[in-house]
């Protein structure tokens, strides 16, 4: 298992137009590619995103905490957004290659520190903690663990956690042989999932970029 980014994050949410106008007004980011089922929003195709899929009613907080996106300089800006339906995301000041990319995404666990080391079993690596909240990361972006109760919602905020791989067919055949539960596979125009399940209730896609995968 040897994911090479944190690709997107896919959130549900009721009024995806109105959160991608913040985004793009507010962030710096575009609309990279709308469907009848979801819009993508970055500042870079190739970089982290936020994927808004469609969905119906009020959504559930369930294991999402917050997402957290990296800039070069805050200079001054309002380093948090609640950009309503639940959905919290800071900026965190560091180095970067690209503007908003993905730097973490916190995560409510009854167990932190099992959590992050469940998910070493999925390709994701040892990093140091926040404070007191352990991470893991994957390509230099983060997953860290808040204590907290995710329940499992009917209706949760959180669609899943995207990683970048190489071929998707090596993880499932990975996950497979390391007993863990694949929940789907899909094949679309430009990329190739596989979906497993990860603790708390999290779903995680590890998605591989076609040759057609040109977006911007």
């Amino acid at each position: 298992m040897n994911p090479r980014t944190l690709d997107h994050v896919a959130l549900w949410v009721a009024d995806r137009d109105a959160i991608a106008a913040v985004l793009t007004r507010d962030l710096g980011m575009h609309v990279i590619e709308r469907t009848d089922r979801f819009t993508l929003v970055g500042s870079e195709a190739r970089h982290g995103k936020l994927t808004l899929f469609a969905a119906e009613g009020a959504r559930e907080q369930g294991a999402l905490k917050h997402v957290g996106l990296r800039v070069s300089s805050v200079d001054g800006a309002a380093d948090r957004l609640e950009l309503g339906e639940g959905l919290d995301v800071r900026l965190v000041e560091a180095p970067t290659e690209v503007e908003y990319d993905l730097d973490h995404v916190a995560l409510f666990a009854t167990d932190p520190e099992g959590a992050a080391a469940e998910y070493l079993r999925y390709g994701f690596e040892p990093a140091e903690p926040a404070g007191d909240r352990p991470r893991v990361q994957v390509g230099g972006a983060y997953v860290e663990f808040h204590r907290g109760d995710a329940g499992r919602p009917e209706r949760p905020l959180l669609n899943h956690l995207a990683v970048l791989v190489d071929s998707a067919d090596e993880h499932e055949q990975g996950a497979r042989d390391l007993g863990i539960e694949v929940d789907d596979v899909v094949d679309a125009p430009n990329t190739y999932a596989v979906f497993v399940w990860l603790p708390e209730g999290v779903r995680l896609e590890y998605v591989e970029h076609k040759p057609s995968f040109s977006l911007t």
